[in-house]
């Protein structure tokens, strides 16, 4: 199965507009897809991550909010492949 990452951000947040580049570059490099989701877009996410975006899922599982480091996020995408 592929690696899907999924970027969990809303609409005027700083953090998820600094995620968003650091996001896509790590999954362009590894050849994942993304899919980005306003999690005001969906109550239960917004419930559960609404004061952590932005947030990193890696194959549903959470790997970084609020800030995401480039190396941590290339080392867990790295690891994924294998």
């Amino acid at each position: 199965m592929a690696t899907q990452v999924e970027l969990l951000s809303r609409a005027g947040c700083h953090l998820c507009e600094e995620a968003r580049p650091i996001v896509a570059s790590a999954v362009r490099k590894h050849g994942v897809k993304l899919r980005e989701v306003d999690v005001d877009s969906d109550p239960e996410l917004r419930e559960r991550y609404g004061d952590e975006v932005p947030v990193v899922l890696i194959d549903g599982r959470q790997h970084a909010f609020h800030r995401v480091d480039p190396q941590r996020l290339d080392l867990a995408l790295a690891h994924a492949e294998n």
